[in-house]
């Protein structure tokens, strides 16, 4: 099981990925860096808080893992 910090890391790490992507799609479909910005943003903060619950309930979760 990954600790709470690993879990964190790969959460922002993956977070700060996402972000330059929808950055770059806000500012396309917008043509507004500001907005496209914004955009980008809100759906990290959304991504990241809901990646780190999903980490956490997996973690917890035994089933498909090899006890060996």
């Amino acid at each position: 099981m990954d600790t709470k910090q690993r879990t964190l890391v790969k959460a922002v790490v993956w977070n700060l990925i996402g972000l330059a992507m929808m950055s770059l799609v806000g500012f396309v479909m917008t043509g507004s860096i500001a907005v496209g910005g914004t955009i980008a943003v809100i759906n990290s903060a959304i991504g990241l808080s809901c990646y780190v619950i999903y980490e956490r309930v997996w973690a917890r979760v035994r089933w498909g893992r090899s006890h060996g």
